[in-house]
């Protein structure tokens, strides 16, 4: 079984002069427990090529975060992402979008990669996302023309959450409300910034960075226990 994930090439944002990318935390801990049970994963981006690291997430005391980021092979797979079109869907069990900011710009309107996350799920595989990375969701369509997220359960990164990071002024849109003008049953923690998950049938989502391992648990169980 091989399981595909993605992260996004944007690090700019419209104003503040730091960088964005992916949430490194959103990678390694769910990389960590799906290498555990020694399943193959490659990553893909909607460029290719190198992956980008938001700078604020590259905190190396968290031990997960530190180990990948000491390993060759892992950095290698970060510096020489997938382009979609070098993707077979068909060789996936399950897609998973990682988060960071830099997602809300180019996931959101990228139809290669709806087109991966669609020919997965309707091989019965799985979807699955964290934080940010749910907007990869917002615009995917299905054979039958009906949105993938439609009356379906799911959560990623609040409003709240949003604020309290005081980056409202720089994204292009609340999730949250995105999530819920789609016809989604967005769902969150009473609590910012708390691991948090939501199950649909064959989706996955998480509601931040600190939700990410349970995503990834929550699918080995789908995929091998049941």
């Amino acid at each position: 079984m091989k399981v595909l994930i993605v992260c996004t090439n944007h690090e700019t944002y419209p104003a503040k002069t730091s960088k964005t990318g992916l949430w490194l935390n959103e990678l390694t801990h769910f990389y960590d427990v799906l290498a555990k049970r020694r399943i193959i994963m490659d990553f893909v981006s909607p460029l290719g090529g190198a992956i980008p690291v938001d700078e604020r997430s590259l905190d190396l005391k968290d031990e997960c975060n530190a180990r990948y980021w000491e390993e060759t092979s892992f950095r290698e797979k970060l510096q020489n992402s997938f382009k979609p079109s070098d993707v077979v869907p068909n060789d996936y069990r399950l897609i998973y979008f990682a988060g960071g900011h830099g997602a809300m710009w180019d996931f959101p309107e990228n139809t290669e990669l709806q087109n991966l996350a669609k020919a997965i799920y309707e091989k019965n595989g799985m979807v699955t996302a964290v934080a940010h990375g749910v907007c990869a969701l917002l615009n995917i369509r299905l054979s039958d023309g009906t949105s993938l997220i439609r009356d379906k359960y799911v959560t990623g990164y609040s409003n709240v959450e949003e604020a309290l990071v005081s980056f409202v002024s720089e994204v292009p849109f609340y999730l949250e409300d995105k999530l819920k003008e789609r016809g989604a049953h967005y769902t969150k923690a009473m609590i910012p910034f708390v691991e948090f998950i939501e199950m649909d049938e064959r989706l996955i989502t998480g509601q931040n960075s600190h939700s990410a391992r349970k995503v990834a648990t929550k699918a080995l169980e789908e995929l091998f226990e049941k």
